[in-house]
């Protein structure tokens, strides 16, 4: 196909949530909010393991690395829909568009890496204690987050080139409030057989499978847990876990129901609503999950603001 034919489409109109102008200073509010929120928080979680260094463990490196990419992944979204929102044009032109899908891809692999390699720390931890620090050490944690990054991006520049190859005739509504990758397929005149084919695949391999290491991980935590004999052993053990457990089920639970319930969902505002749960309300609630559950988190930012233990 010429390239002409798969690029004269210039731009792509965002449905996003609703058009009714008294309720868009409102939108603009809520996720202006939302989004400072988010930054603030991760960013927070950040300077925190950096400037404390009795976080500097494996578990508390990987929690830096997942709030620098839920920053990102926020960012890749929210400021495309504000800019929109405040100028009142829900418009975004055929590269941007890429590039958001692009980073979109990116970002929310690297979550779901992250989540999964630090439910494999946890289980070093509980499972394998004599072992740990051995086996975690600084150089496999740091090759842990390089081939995160790298199968991400791969994935993330496998399905680009891809959806490039497409050609887009008259349906230019995309009814989301950012591209994501379903819509853009969907949206396309041409053949799109395998872009579904790669992307059902992707889903099962760079999804299904560390989703089913993340249950094999915490069966196996679990189990330790109920062999442990004194109560405050079991809930030391816990305690370790807990909040990643949380972030986990939060991450998996909404953005797999947000894609189940779909089809159901027949107006795009709902859907653009449903899919503010993944996009935004995850990463922000995040850090509060981390610092309300982590002892060692709530005595780190003691510290960080008031300057002494």
């Amino acid at each position: 196909m010429e390239l002409e034919n798969d690029t004269r489409i210039s731009e792509f109109l965002l449905l996003g949530f609703s058009e009714k102008p008294e309720l868009q200073p409102f939108l603009f509010g809520l996720f202006l909010s939302l989004y400072l929120v988010t930054i603030f928080g991760n960013l927070l979680i950040i300077l925190v393991f950096s400037s404390d260094s009795h976080l500097h463990t494996p578990m508390y490196f990987f929690l830096a690395n997942l709030s620098f990419v839920d920053i990102c992944f926020t960012s890749t979204t929210i400021p495309k829909l504000l800019v929109n929102i405040q100028i009142q044009r829900k418009v975004i032109t055929y590269k941007s568009c890429i590039m958001q899908m692009y980073f979109f891809i990116l970002f929310i692999g690297l979550d779901n890496f992250l989540l999964t390699v630090m439910a494999y720390d946890r289980f070093m931890a509980i499972c394998h204690p004599l072992h740990y620090t051995v086996i975690m050490n600084p150089r496999l944690c740091a090759l842990l987050v390089l081939v995160s990054w790298i199968i991400s991006a791969l994935h993330s520049l496998l399905e680009s080139l891809m959806v490039l190859q497409l050609s887009f005739c008259t349906a230019l509504e995309i009814p989301h409030f950012f591209c994501e990758l379903n819509q853009m397929i969907q949206l396309a005149c041409s053949d799109t057989f395998l872009n579904d084919l790669v992307m059902y695949c992707a889903t099962v391999l760079l999804v299904g499978a560390p989703l089913a290491g993340v249950l094999y991980s915490y069966s196996k935590i679990l189990s330790s847990i109920r062999g442990i004999s004194s109560a405050q052993g079991k809930h030391k053990a816990f305690s370790t876990c807990a909040s990643h457990l949380s972030v986990v089920s939060l991450f998996y639970c909404t953005g797999l129901g947000v894609y189940l319930s779909s089809d159901a969902l027949q107006s795009s505002h709902s859907s653009a609503a449903a899919s503010v749960m993944y996009t935004v309300v995850t990463p922000m609630l995040n850090p509060f999950i981390y610092s309300l559950r982590n002892k060692d988190i709530k005595e780190a930012l003691t510290v960080f603001f008031r300057g002494k233990p």
